[in-house]
């Protein structure tokens, strides 16, 4: 059934569903990658000194969309705060080393991904959530181009 459009304002009412439900599949895709980056991060290394207890394994949080005013909002990141069994370090310091491409700060390979901006070039820097925003809206029925 047609709704019936007056004015921007309701232009705007009757598209937030729609982007709300879109940025979720977004915010999936970004949560998808960082785990499979944090993944390789782990695989990338085999402690010999310590057993893992994994907390930064499973620090990547994903929140729901939520509409603010005229945007849609969803998050995705890596709670530093959950990782609190680390001897000498911070959550927040063991992030930033995963993201250097190291482990503990000292380099343990050569293939050690770098856990955020790996997955920011998989998802946004290459253009793969624009594509998947534009597939989705196709797949609603709008009617949209790239140029």
């Amino acid at each position: 059934m047609a709704k019936r459009i007056n004015n921007m304002n309701e232009l705007e009412k009757a598209l937030m569903p729609t982007m709300a439900k879109m940025v979720d599949k977004l915010a999936e895709r970004v949560y998808e990658t960082l785990n499979y980056f944090l993944q390789e991060y782990y695989d990338d290394y085999d402690p010999k000194s310590y057993k893992r207890q994994y907390d930064f394994l499973r620090s990547a949080i994903k929140v729901e969309s939520k509409i603010k005013g005229n945007k849609v909002i969803a998050s995705v990141y890596i709670d530093t705060d959950s990782m609190d069994n680390y001897y000498n370090a911070t959550g927040e310091q063991v992030a930033k080393w995963a993201n250097e491409g190291t482990h503990g700060g000292m380099v343990t390979g050569s293939k050690t991904p770098r856990v955020w901006d790996d997955t920011m070039d998989e998802t946004v820097n290459n253009g793969e959530l624009l594509k998947l925003a534009v597939d989705y809206l196709k797949s609603k029925g709008f009617s949209v181009s790239i140029r």
